[in-house]
């Protein structure tokens, strides 16, 4: 540990974090960069109480997993505006709460605040909402918000891939409609697993926290498998080319939709204004789509809600409620 901050960790201590949790971080250079960073500014940090300090710092560890993971930004003194919105919408996806977002985002600044000739201002979380569309903190419910992609959203999109020549996106976006995955769920797919699945007529793949889950394998999902399958060797990642880094393809794919979804934008998507197309909107309508099948087949709600939150790795069945926008 380091000096009377023992929150702080060592690269020695961070390495072994990412060890004994390999998914915890994929682009895991960047980000033991950024901590370097990060624990140079804790060391020095003033302002608020200890306890406080130990809860900003947790904080903006997260924060560092995000922008290494999705935009590889290797110096924090580059942070900016559009890191904190869509780290926003990566933890409300999540689902997250209000208050533990507002913690994060109070992290981020005060070791903005902390960091000498920061390179951009951070506005506050009422300028934001203006800058970007969709973003808000106000009145946060647990559940509420649909951000569930339509069919028409989802089939046109994966034309638009199969069109530009793009079946790996293609290919990773049905898996997360038809399967309810994560994106770095996905990547993190090998062949073997995919030989594993069509032996089992299920997926079992690892989440956050090491949490292990089988899905019931989708007869769509079974034609991606052997599409992926068919260019790959036994022991490599399906998504994943060996010169390439799993960070790398999430990116890429979440750069697809965004640049993509308003071409595809569904009229009658009953989402609110603002509120657009991302990755984990697939994950919406799958848990939409498995807690109706639940409730046709004569389960309780309650029982239905918990069902599903387990195919989409969760534990709590009021977790339900957010994907299904209650």
């Amino acid at each position: 540990m380091s000096g009377k901050r023992g929150w702080i960790r060592t690269p020695q201590e961070l390495k072994k974090h990412l060890v004994s949790d390999p998914e915890l971080v994929n682009n895991k250079g960047t980000y033991m960069n950024l901590m370097k960073q990060t624990n140079k500014i804790a060391k020095h940090a003033k302002g608020i109480s200890i306890t406080s300090q130990r809860q900003y710092y947790n904080h903006f560890d997260q924060f560092c997993r995000f922008i290494a993971d999705n935009y590889n930004l290797k110096n924090i003194k580059n942070i900016q505006d559009k890191h904190l919105a869509a780290f926003v919408q990566e933890r409300q996806n999540e689902a997250k709460s209000a208050a533990s977002i507002k913690q994060d985002l109070a992290a981020v600044r005060y070791y903005h605040d902390q960091i000498p000739n920061t390179k951009y201002f951070l506005s506050d979380n009422k300028t934001l909402g203006k800058k970007f569309e969709g973003f808000s903190l106000e009145k946060r419910q647990f559940g509420g918000i649909n951000r569930r992609a339509t069919e028409f959203e989802y089939k046109s999109l994966l034309n638009i891939a199969n069109q530009r020549n793009q079946p790996q996106i293609a290919q990773i976006i049905q898996l997360a409609r038809e399967q309810g995955l994560r994106v770095h769920e996905i990547v993190r797919l090998n062949r073997a697993d995919a030989e594993k699945a069509f032996r089992e007529n299920q997926l079992t793949v690892k989440g956050k926290g090491g949490l292990i889950r089988t899905i019931p394998l989708h007869e769509k999902s079974k034609e991606v498998l052997k599409a992926a399958m068919s260019h790959v060797n036994r022991g490599d990642k399906l998504f994943v080319k060996r010169d390439e880094k799993a960070h790398t393809v999430i990116q890429r794919t979440k750069d697809f939709i965004r640049y993509h979804r308003s071409k595809v934008h569904d009229p009658a998507n009953n989402r609110l204004p603002g509120v657009h197309i991302t990755m984990h909107s697939f994950r919406h309508a799958y848990a939409k789509e498995q807690y109706d099948r639940f409730i046709a087949l004569g389960m309780q709600v309650k029982d239905a809600r918990l069902a599903v939150s387990k195919l989409i790795g969760h534990s709590r069945e009021d977790v339900t409620k957010i994907y299904l926008g209650e």
